[in-house]
């Protein structure tokens, strides 16, 4: 298998280097920039498979790169911050990251957090033998093709997007508590995740409902959770 690439930008040199090192250790690409207007240019220029992205940098910073990447692709992002704050991490998500580590950080974790993102951007991309299509109403889960449509028309989600409304609508009418969507999208034990999963229903919402805050497909289910309406 071709080797998976992470691009890694940040504006203190010591902190691209010292990830450099844990993610070739890994077997991983790296490619590093200094700011977000070399990220986009790096980005443009390779192959990439995953972007570590600091947000406090010169000349673009990283919230204003994330939508500029998202405009286009829809690659995993994780975002360094130093700055701890729940409203700091869900700004982060609502502007389309996948991931959020705060510095400093162990570089352990964050190499365990760029392997969950890389496995699940991969099996995205990955035929599934018998794999098929789930309808609701218009809005159509293809499996096969790892993407879902409305209308006809295909909706740009991110990965982390496309699994949640995968493990809904494959499940629909089954009411999910937050926990248990944390768990099973992502794959680790759920902790403070409220927020991290409502930004990113939000964000769902806002791309398959016509009306959002009057939601057809995905509704909350007061004090217990989500589901998507059969």
């Amino acid at each position: 298998m071709t080797k998976l690439t992470v691009l890694v930008t940040d504006d203190d040199q010591d902190i691209r280097d010292g990830i450099e090192i844990y993610l070739k250790n890994e077997g991983y690409n790296v490619i590093k920039a200094a700011d977000g207007v070399e990220a986009l240019v790096k980005l443009n220029n390779n192959e990439v498979h995953l972007i570590i992205l600091d947000i406090m940098m010169p000349n673009m910073d990283g919230i204003t790169a994330t939508f500029k990447i998202r405009e286009e692709r829809n690659i995993p992002i994780i975002m360094l911050s130093a700055k701890a704050e729940d409203g700091d991490k869900i700004h982060g998500l609502s502007v389309g990251a996948d991931d959020y580590v705060t510095k400093p950080f162990h570089p352990l974790e964050l190499l365990a957090r760029v392997k969950s993102q890389l496995r699940r951007y991969v099996q995205l991309g990955t035929y599934n033998e018998g794999a098929a299509k789930v309808e609701i109403d218009g809005l159509v889960l293809d499996e096969d093709a790892k993407e879902v449509i409305l209308e006809g028309e295909p909706i740009r989600l991110t990965p982390i997007e496309y699994k949640i409304t995968e493990l809904l609508m494959k499940n629909a009418g089954r009411v999910f508590s937050i926990r248990e969507i944390y768990e099973r999208v992502w794959n680790e034990e759920a902790y403070n995740a409220e927020n991290i999963v409502a930004v990113h229903i939000r964000k769902i919402r806002e791309k398959i409902e016509a009306d959002p805050k009057n939601p057809r497909y995905l509704k909350v289910v007061w004090g217990v959770g989500y589901k998507m309406e059969k």
